[in-house]
């Protein structure tokens, strides 16, 4: 079959996509789209989809994980400051990634059982466990068994988020062997175009699968019983798995996160009602630790650049620049800016999925954990997260590097060598070893992938802040306003959308407080 890949066509459903409106959860029967689009068809808007609402998860994660704050010349930031959460704060979290799962689920139900077809079904497996382990992750509990039934189940119930979580273990190995049926199938259909994070490699498909399964067991480790807990022989990732449909300047067409916090496609400025916060700051400044090559790639003027701790409001505070805080070039006119290093970088940007820094901070604590064995040892691991983030902030737009990733990555290892959140030989304890571990990936992490910043620290408690009163912003990300009631003054999760309060109310989890109803990983 001939495989057609339009980013016109993508971009009409996918970037067109946020103009809808989302009931519930459930396909449309009569939705003629998902009963005529081919897999080929739907395979990468689902991509794109996903590189659009690990955006607004990122933004989510970012406000609440101590990577943002609000900036000067705005007030009204009402609950992003005082986590006094209502069902309509993050809603489009819930519909987004429900919409985007419609997508994958559909392939899978044109894909079953046809072994022609089975790379794309087990990339739709995949990516539907991806999407699910953002839900259980801010919501916990959430409609799995019943969901994406389309008019079988209108109000499905709600499961465990325990079950999900050992079921999207069971189904990453399922596509993994989903990718060895296709391997050994004569005339199986290619990804081809349609693959726009992996090109059709399906090595690193089956590494991507094993690296979320690893995060699964990580996440619940102690908590859930899964049903396997070995890895497929070709191992996790090394290189980041990022999304890249050819995005460009155009209207419509341009890296999400550069859309949102850097300009739009007309050059006008985008957000600038957010700037860095400090608490972050101080891991790159000489505070905490002593960063200014990473600070240098991510930040306007670093080690100048503006900061706030969230929930300050005052005339005095900084403005953000044209362009954000977040893009580190001199050239601030929109209709020309790009091609530079740090979380933005630029229009043509890709999107991070995973990267590779946090599979080897993933990899470094299950050896400390004995999760896996027989490999490279946890310092090693460590030491090449610390590397690949680097890497990563380097990195231009086309994926060349500037400058010298790896000779700053030691630099900053020697320069921080007394401290054993660098320096992972000096880490006596397993609390210090994890501490150092998910230190580095908050740092990795930092506008890349915040949402799971966020999930670690929630997990973890770590970075460490101190709560006592009187503490100050680079002691702390809470907001100096919060109102939660938690020990350390941070919210615990978010609320269920209002629509599942008004369409699904027998189902819907009763009493959910944003200050003590927690994911059943949490600490």
């Amino acid at each position: 079959m001939k495989r057609i890949f339009s980013f016109i066509f993508i971009g009409s459903l996918v970037f067109g996509s946020s103009c809808k409106k989302y009931l519930d959860i459930n396909t449309n029967p009569n939705n003629a789209t998902s009963a005529s689009a081919t897999p080929e068809l739907l395979l990468p808007t689902a991509l794109v989809g996903t590189a659009s609402n690990l955006n607004g998860f990122n933004s989510y994660g970012a406000q609440l994980v101590g990577y943002m704050a609000n900036a000067g010349g705005y007030g009204g930031f009402g609950s992003s400051i005082s986590y006094n959460f209502s069902a309509a704060d993050f809603s489009g979290r819930w519909s987004t990634t429900y919409d985007i799962l419609e997508d994958y689920q559909t392939i899978l139900n044109k894909t079953e059982g046809d072994a022609a077809y089975s790379y794309y079904n087990a990339v739709a497996r995949i990516m539907k466990a991806h999407s699910f382990q953002l839900l259980v992750d801010a919501y916990n509990d959430v409609p799995y068994t019943d969901a994406l039934k389309g008019g079988e189940i209108l109000t499905p119930t709600y499961t465990d988020a325990k079950v999900i979580y050992k079921d999207l273990a069971d189904q990453l190995d399922k596509a993994i062997a989903t990718i060895k049926t296709g391997n050994s199938t004569a005339g199986v259909t290619p990804l081809g175009t349609a693959d726009v994070m992996f090109k059709g490699n399906m090595t690193k498909w089956i590494q991507f699968a094993n690296t979320l399964k690893l995060r699964l067991i990580l996440h619940a480790n102690g908590k859930v019983t899964f049903s396997n807990t070995n890895f497929d022989a070709a191992g996790f990732l090394t290189t980041d798995a990022m999304i890249n449909p050819g995005y460009t300047r155009d209207n419509g067409k341009q890296n999400p996160k550069w859309n949102t916090w850097a300009f739009g496609y007309t050059g006008s400025d985008a957000n600038k009602a957010w700037m860095p916060n400090t608490f972050v700051f101080s891991f790159y400044n000489g505070v905490k630790l002593s960063d200014p090559g990473r600070g240098k790639a991510i930040y306007y003027k670093f080690p100048s650049t503006g900061t706030n701790r969230l929930g300050v409001e005052s005339s005095s505070l900084q403005s953000s620049p044209s362009g954000s805080f977040w893009y580190p070039s001199t050239n601030r006119d929109g209709k020309s800016a790009g091609n530079t290093t740090g979380v933005l970088k630029g229009p043509e940007a890709s999107m991070p999925v995973l990267t590779a820094a946090e599979s080897y901070f993933l990899q470094a604590e299950a050896v400390v954990r004995g999760i896996i064995t027989g490999g490279s040892d946890a310092q090693t691991l460590f030491d090449q997260g610390i590397v690949a983030s680097f890497r990563y902030l380097y990195m231009l737009p086309d994926g060349t590097i500037a400058g010298n990733p790896d000779a700053d990555a030691a630099t900053y290892m020697n320069d921080n060598s007394s401290s054993y959140l660098v320096n992972f030989s000096l880490a006596a304890t397993l609390d210090q070893k994890i501490e150092a571990i998910i230190t580095q990936k908050y740092i990795a992490l930092n506008m890349v992938n915040s949402d799971e910043a966020w999930n670690e620290y929630r997990r973890t408690h770590y970075p460490a802040i101190i709560s006592t009163p009187g503490a100050t912003g680079t002691q702390t990300f809470a907001s100096s306003v919060s109102e939660s009631t938690a020990p350390d003054k941070l919210p615990t999760r978010i609320l269920y959308p209002s629509s599942e309060g008004t369409l699904n109310t027998a189902n819907v989890p009763k009493g959910i407080s944003p200050y003590t109803s927690k994911i059943f990983w949490a600490l």
